[in-house]
């Protein structure tokens, strides 16, 4: 190989590192973007806050439940029950699968089913499963009983939540009078 080769291959190489440096530096003039003065981005995230549980004071939105349940239709709830009925069974005598059969659920005691082993958020839960409370549960389970081993999401629209607690009360030996 003679010292011209070696000059063409030489100057094929430098020909290209400056081409790149030169297309480096004429993007960043063609797109000049501002770097910012804090790099990332702000997260604004809730800070957990600490209550003993002796001192913790519920606070809990009125509902105007006449209202509420006036938007309510057996058949939805019926409707909508199917998603409940893969771990609740709704049939007089039934038996218990994950979560407690509720039959003769709207104004029995929260955690009344002895033959069901419940959360100890559940069983030290002092009050009746009422419209108002039904309604709250449902809502968004885990946030209204906080340590309830139920699963489940919740029923974000309050017409579902209607038809579904008209649904449970309608499914007892005695059903409660609607408000």
């Amino acid at each position: 190989m003679d010292s011209f080769e070696i000059n063409k291959i030489v100057a094929a190489v430098l020909m290209v590192a400056l081409l790149v440096i030169g297309i480096g530096k004429l993007s960043s003039v063609i797109f000049h973007v501002e770097k910012p003065t804090t790099p990332g981005y702000a997260i604004e995230v809730e800070q957990p806050t600490t209550v003993s549980s002796s001192t913790e004071t519920a606070v809990e939105e009125k509902v105007d439940i006449i209202a509420l349940m006036a938007m309510g239709d057996v058949t939805v709830g019926e409707k909508i029950f199917k998603k409940c009925a893969a771990c609740h069974s709704i049939i007089k005598g039934g038996k218990n699968k994950i979560g407690p059969a509720l039959y003769n659920v709207v104004e029995r005691k929260v955690g009344g089913v002895t033959d069901y082993k419940y959360s100890k958020a559940l069983a030290a839960y002092d009050k009746n499963w009422t419209f108002e409370e039904l309604n709250g549960f449902l809502k968004k389970p885990a946030k209204y009983i906080k340590g309830t081993k139920m699963a489940y999401a919740g029923l974000r629209k309050e017409k579902d939540r209607a038809s579904i607690i008209k649904y449970l009360n309608q499914n007892s030996d005695s059903p409660v009078s609607l408000p």
